[in-house]
């Protein structure tokens, strides 16, 4: 998984927390792009693992 993905998870958490309140602080977006980061690891590394059950099913 490359940076680029992970920051755009990062960068769409952010968003989503802008759209959800518009006067969140610094501290609420950080929490928000760890959270978006992390979760884009996350479901790139359950993608992964699916894909290999199911080649080794093969």
């Amino acid at each position: 998984m490359g940076i680029l993905e992970e920051a755009a998870g990062a960068f769409a958490a952010v968003e989503g927390v802008k759209k959800l309140d518009p006067d969140a602080g610094i501290i609420t977006e950080g929490v928000a792009a760890i959270a978006g980061f992390e979760g884009t690891e996350a479901i790139t590394d359950l993608i992964e693992k699916k894909e290999e059950a199911k080649d080794g099913q093969s």
